[in-house]
């Protein structure tokens, strides 16, 4: 794979001097075109071997275009915050808006290779963590980004001498350290993880672009060319096709589902009530002060139909709480920020770190609810989002997070009681829109969904917990017995 790389590229000073006006003008014109329409992001990687020329790259870069509206980061040891979240994280805050360019130096592709050169990963691990890169990329791609990958890469001989080069020089010394001749000494190991990596995660979605970095005049145009020539590509109108997802499963023929044949008339008087909460939020209490949930992150969600009771559910949750330790995070319509960038980016932002809860009053799950059901996304989007949910939540649960999710399920006619309700009680009456009576409309659409919903992304490490709700008393018991239980399964007692 890194042949061609190896065989020495070279171009003429004089040749250099007189294209890189023009590709300047050029990669100008075409970030200032992406800017006014910013209708996608673009996030470009730079990667390879050590004294290739990774971080001339960057800088030209930012010398070349606009730097206002590049983000370059680099990315170095992991810092606290960083290694109390999914490893993936990080890269969730680095992406950039529609109209704007991300530099990444340095990339999720690092710790994966050091990691696997330097002994500390099994293979199958290796090979697992670059099936979630692909996974990832191509989650980026179908949301509109445009990711361009470049690799770096110097034969032996070359990085030995760009090395040697480096440190003999007072001015360039620093950029060698004992790290960089230590997976030098690796060379051999450095270069064949790197070529199953790159073998592994070149996609017609997201290709790698070897680039050869011992001439700087070279490595430089042909950096700026592949650069160049995908957004001028993409600005064209061109755009890369996605697999498709497979398809839904037809439905039952007897039109029975989860939903429609849960028992609703299941009930407690006030009395056992007040007895059984007060127990199960002592339980809850003193399990989520447990010293073994310190290192553990807990992300709690709520969905259910229009009043089912998720915020009263909430309520009862919250009250056995430490304050100091969890946050309600209630999902709306999106705003301008989050519409500019990929779907789950506005839940990864709030993810906990160890120690600490979250609780989403809705969730990612309105992607393959109310923006299937209301037609706001296209039918390959809701459909791909099941994967891409589920691999979100098992990166939550593999970083040693407690997932929890809860579906409230209403009748159809206790739903009508509570609308009418809220309609004749003055202080309820905020909770009631027309949007309400629009979405009541469209139940069985709804049903459908949830029902596809719960079968495809009830997972062995995300369980959905469907709790009917005509009574709520009796909801809120079982809500805060299951958090309780799920906690106390998940610390050992």
């Amino acid at each position: 794979m890194f042949e061609s790389a190896e065989i020495g590229h070279r171009i003429k000073k004089s040749v250099y001097q007189r294209e890189e006006p023009a590709l300047r003008q050029a990669l100008l014109q075409a970030q200032y075109e992406l800017l006014e329409n910013a209708t996608f992001p673009v996030v470009v990687l730079v990667n390879g071997v050590d004294g290739a020329g990774k971080g001339e790259t960057v800088n030209l870069l930012n010398e070349w275009m606009d730097p206002r509206h590049i983000r370059a980061q680099a990315f170095g040891a992991l810092s606290e915050a960083e290694r109390d979240r999914p490893e993936m994280w990080r890269f969730w805050q680095a992406l950039p808006p529609k109209g704007h360019i991300a530099i990444l130096f340095g990339s999720w592709y690092t710790d994966p290779i050091i990691e696997r050169v330097m002994g500390r990963q099994k293979r199958g691990q290796f090979r697992r963590r670059l099936e979630r890169i692909r996974h990832f990329e191509r989650m980026l791609v179908a949301e509109g980004a445009l990711v361009v990958k470049l690799w770096f890469h110097l034969s032996r001989r070359a990085q030995k001498k760009r090395l040697r080069e480096l440190a003999s020089d007072p001015k360039t010394a620093w950029r060698v350290s004992k790290g960089e001749w230590r997976r030098f000494a690796h060379y051999e190991e450095f270069v064949g993880v790197c070529e199953e990596a790159l073998r592994e995660t070149s996609t017609g979605e997201a290709p790698w672009q070897i680039i050869d970095g011992s001439d700087p005049e070279y490595r430089a145009l042909a950096a700026g060319r592949v650069l160049l020539e995908a957004l001028q590509h993409r600005l064209g109108g061109a755009h890369c096709p996605v697999l498709p997802p497979p398809p839904l499963p037809p439905e039952p023929l007897d039109g029975r589902n989860l939903l429609n044949t849960l028992d609703y008339g299941r009930a407690l008087t006030r009395e056992d009530y007040r007895r059984r909460l007060a127990k199960q939020q002592a339980r809850l209490g003193m399990l989520t002060r447990h010293k073994r949930m310190h290192d553990r992150a807990m992300v709690i969600l709520f969905e259910g139909m229009d009043a089912a009771g998720k915020g009263s559910a909430i309520r009862r949750a919250t009250a056995a709480m430490d304050a100091r330790y969890y946050r309600v995070v209630p999902i709306a319509a999106p705003t301008d920020e989050e519409r500019a960038q990929p779907y789950l980016w506005r839940f990864w932002r709030h993810i906990p770190r160890h120690g600490s809860a979250v609780i989403y009053d809705r969730s990612w799950y309105g992607r393959v609810l109310v923006e299937r059901v209301e037609g706001y996304c296209a039918e390959g989007d809701w459909m791909r989002a099941y994967d891409e949910i589920n691999d979100f939540e098992q990166q939550l649960a593999e970083d040693g997070a407690v997932v929890v999710k809860f579906w409230l399920a209403i009748s159809q006619d206790e739903q009508l009681r509570r609308f009418r309700q809220r309609e004749a009680t003055p202080y309820k009456r905020f909770k009631i829109t027309a949007e309400d009576w629009r979405n009541r409309e469209k139940w069985p659409l709804y049903e459908r969904a949830v029902t596809d919903m719960l079968e495809r992304t009830s997972t062995s490490i995300a369980p959905w917990r469907v709790i009917g709700t005509d009574d709520k008393l009796l909801a809120r018991i079982e809500v805060v017995r299951h958090l309780a239980d799920t906690i106390e399964q998940a610390t050992g007692g």
